[in-house]
């Protein structure tokens, strides 16, 4: 990764920071232009994953749309230069104000995930006069083989409208006069590896469009989410997500011709650009013997590993040492849990050192904290080291 390259340049910043590729990003914004175009497929970002405007600003340059999880996020969306019809608004909470906003700026569709929310979201509507172009969020009850707390597309889950209910409120839904249904979303989670999981997602799909047709709704949109994921384990071997595939295998099984298709993806466009450099502090050893690698980073700027038990491969990218020793790497915060990794094998490392935790382009940054009072992480681009 570019840390190693680099890593005496990255000696001249204060750590903890976040180190942007973007090189790397160009490449992958690149091809997931490329391997998309191939069948005219729409492809939005979900600004959720890194809102960072230097990112957002080349993201753009590629005529990618935007994918919010929040009213502040669509506002982020339009104040960053997107097209307003390029921007979509998911989230199974929108406030009223965030409802009026992306009403005023009329993006290209709010997705919305309960009953409530739509007879919500018309009645703002008629308040402004306007007309709601909305999608059906729907929960189509299908096992996305990923970490169950980035599971969104169970039965059980927050997320989306059941199909059973839908089919209840056919008729409430259509005396709705305020709302313009246009689409269908569908997303089942985040950081899925097993692509044939995409497979079932597209007969869903497509159970689900023809029956709601045969219904009276008309989409013009079917969305299918993203959650295509990255390499964590060994990023180097899998830089750039195998995009093709996956829009290959939704070629060739959705039936939905003549409807837009769109994608909304996060991780897999800035997480394999970003990594989280960190120096060590401190060497400990416990009255067990586990030896501690204790670094300035911690859960405040990269929370995954807590939250989630997330693995990031992690590497001392300045030690001259040929000797390995097995550490636990852990944080500065007041917390038991802040540790980032265990038994993890490292050039012997010291005071000094630097580390860098690859794969944190994506939700790195953007869901950094300041607990314990720490100064919020800054970031260095690759194209402007050293100016």
């Amino acid at each position: 990764m570019l840390s190693r390259k680099v890593a005496a340049q990255l000696r001249d910043y204060e750590t903890p920071f976040y180190l942007y590729d973007i090189n790397l990003l160009r490449q992958t914004l690149e091809s997931v232009v490329y391997e998309s175009n191939k069948y005219n497929y729409k492809v939005h970002y979900a600004i959720k994953a890194n809102n960072d405007d230097y990112l957002l600003s080349i993201i753009r340059e590629y005529g990618i749309g935007i994918d919010c999880a929040s009213g502040n996020e669509v506002r982020k969306a339009i104040e960053s230069g997107f097209d307003p019809k390029t921007v979509v608004y998911a989230g199974v909470g929108k406030r009223d104000k965030e409802i009026r906003y992306a009403l005023e700026q009329e993006i290209l569709a709010i997705n919305c995930e309960s009953i409530e929310e739509l007879k919500v979201v018309n009645a703002l509507a008629a308040e402004m006069g306007k007309m709601a172009d909305v999608g059906l969020r729907v929960n189509p009850d299908i096992d996305p083989k990923t970490n169950r707390c980035i599971d969104t597309g169970q039965a059980d889950s927050k997320f989306g409208i059941s199909y059973e209910e839908i089919l209840d409120n056919v008729d409430l839904i259509r005396s709705l006069e305020n709302i313009n249904i246009i689409g269908i979303h569908i997303h089942i989670g985040s950081q899925i590896r097993e692509l044939h999981v995409f497979e079932n997602m597209c007969n869903k799909a497509n159970a689900i469009v023809e029956k709601l047709e045969s219904l009276g709704f008309s989409f013009r949109i079917v969305d299918v989410g993203g959650g295509l994921g990255i390499n964590y384990d060994v990023p180097e071997n899998e830089p750039i997500p195998n995009f093709a595939s996956l829009f290959a295998i939704v070629h060739e099984h959705l039936n939905v011709e003549g409807k837009e298709v769109h994608f909304e993806f996060g991780r897999s466009l800035v997480g394999e650009c970003g990594e989280l450099i960190t120096s060590v502090l401190f060497n400990k050893t416990t009255a067990t013997g586990r030896r501690l690698l204790i670094i300035d980073a911690s859960m405040t700027e990269l929370i995954r590993p807590m939250l989630y038990g997330s693995y990031h491969n992690i590497e001392n990218i300045t030690s001259q040492e040929e000797r390995t020793t097995k550490y636990t790497v852990v944080g500065t915060a007041c917390e038991s849990t802040d540790v980032f990794d265990e038994n993890v094998s490292l050039k012997r490392s010291q005071r000094g050192d630097l580390l860098a935790i690859k794969s944190a382009g994506a939700y790195g940054r953007s869901m950094a904290s300041q607990y314990n009072m720490h100064d919020l992480p800054g970031a260095v681009y690759s194209d402007q080291l050293g100016k």
